[in-house]
């Protein structure tokens, strides 16, 4: 319930699941949907971790935002957590973000093709 509450609040559909300031998880609006209302566990006795998906593909803030691009498009990520050399979570880069931040005008949409394909 914490979640979809901190979620709802944000304005977000996505959370990095920490473990002693560590990403160990994420955990999106679509899981607490899927995972845990679909299946009927109760919002306020479901832990995150549960429901939460494991194995986190993620950049690094010095990352140029090509290698950040590509890497969602190898593992057909929308979004990509970014941690810092120390590997504490400080941002994520979104679908959104390529289309209106990058300074190459085709990198949001070569992404978002390449995400939209059906996996391998």
């Amino acid at each position: 319930r914490e979640a979809a509450e901190l979620m709802r609040d944000l304005d977000i559909g996505i959370l990095p699941v920490l473990e002693e300031n560590q990403l160990v998880g994420t955990v999106t609006d679509r899981d607490i949907t899927i995972r845990a209302t679909a299946s009927g566990m109760a919002p306020s006795e479901t832990p995150v971790s549960s429901i939460m998906s494991a194995g986190v593909v993620f950049g690094h803030e010095d990352d140029d935002e090509e290698v950040a691009a590509r890497l969602m498009e190898q593992k057909q990520l929308r979004r990509l957590f970014v941690l810092d050399r120390e590997d504490r979570c400080v941002g994520v880069v979104s679908l959104g973000d390529l289309a209106v931040r990058s300074h190459n005008p085709q990198l949001g949409a070569e992404v978002l093709h390449d995400v939209s394909q059906p996996a391998a």
